[in-house]
Parts: structure tokens; C-alpha cells; sequence
């Protein structure tokens, strides 16, 4: 009886060694048919290669992203105090003259509000031009009534 229950244990024994043994050829065939699959047309090698090629143009974008953005701030930076709002009102300044509406008020203003409002008054014998600094969308001389009419035209199309 005690060899019958050794030899019941010794069957056991093979048959989950068995299994076990079924279960790593199937699992290693199946790595065989993942790592073919992979490797379809290439060698180890070439594989690695190109893996490297790959990471060396990953290391490049990143540079190339860090000079973009470097560039694209500088130009923000330059875009902040480039003429943004243009407005130009043509009139006639002298009532009675025929001056012909050859008149005109020109505002020209960046972002901040800063710039120059340039007029012109023309007349039969003369013209006149005048230029008036604008800081904050304000100036320090008094404005006529066409210049605030270009400030305030010039203010709205600076608007984003």
C-alpha cells in the first residue's frame, strides 16, 4: 500500500510537472511568434539602430522646441510695441475756405496705448502739420475734436 500511494505521488508529481512544462513551451512559442512579429525583415541589430535614430531626433525636437519658444517670446515681446491701432479722419478744417477735406487727423498706437497722432491742416496757402505724443492713450496736449475722434477709432480697432 505505501508503494501504491508513492507511485500515486509520483504520478501527481509528473503530471503537474507535465502541465507546467505544457504551459511554458506554449508560452515560449508564443513569445517566439511576438518577438518574430517585431522583428519581421530586421535583425536585432537594425532594430536597435533604429531605435537610437529615434531618440537622438526626440532629442533634437526638444532642443528645437526650447528655440521656438524662446523665438516665439521674443516676438510677442517685439509684437507689444509694434503700431497695432491705425485710424485716419479727413476733414475740412477752415469753414467758407475751399480747402477741399485735404485736412486729416492720423492716430497710429501700439498695444499700451502709446504712440502719435499726426494732423494736418490745409489751407489755400499753406499746410500745417502737427505731431502729438500719445502715452496710455492720453496726451499731454490738448486734442481737437478729430484727433479724438482717430484716438478714439485707433483705441478700439488696437482691441484683440
Amino acid at each position: 500500500m505505501v508503494n501504491f500511494f508513492k507511485l500515486e505521488i509520483i504520478v501527481y508529481i509528473i503530471s503537474v510537472l507535465s502541465i507546467v512544462c505544457l504551459i511554458l513551451i506554449a508560452w515560449n512559442i508564443r513569445l517566439e511568434i511576438k518577438n518574430r512579429r517585431l522583428l519581421r525583415g530586421k535583425n536585432a541589430k537594425s532594430l536597435e539602430d533604429t531605435i537610437m535614430t529615434i531618440q537622438k531626433d526626440l532629442d533634437k525636437f526638444a532642443v528645437f522646441r526650447k528655440e521656438i519658444e524662446a523665438y516665439l517670446t521674443n516676438i510677442e515681446k517685439r509684437l507689444g510695441t509694434c503700431i497695432r491701432g491705425v485710424q485716419n479722419i479727413s476733414f475740412n478744417a477752415f469753414q467758407g475756405l475751399d480747402s477741399g477735406g485735404r485736412s486729416f487727423a492720423s492716430a497710429f498706437l501700439d498695444e499700451k496705448g502709446d504712440g502719435v497722432i499726426i494732423s494736418s491742416l490745409h489751407a489755400r496757402e499753406r499746410v500745417s502739420i502737427f505731431a502729438k505724443q500719445i502715452k496710455r492713450y492720453k496726451s499731454e496736449v490738448e486734442l481737437s475734436e478729430e484727433e479724438k475722434m482717430a484716438l478714439t477709432k485707433a483705441r478700439e480697432s488696437c482691441s484683440v
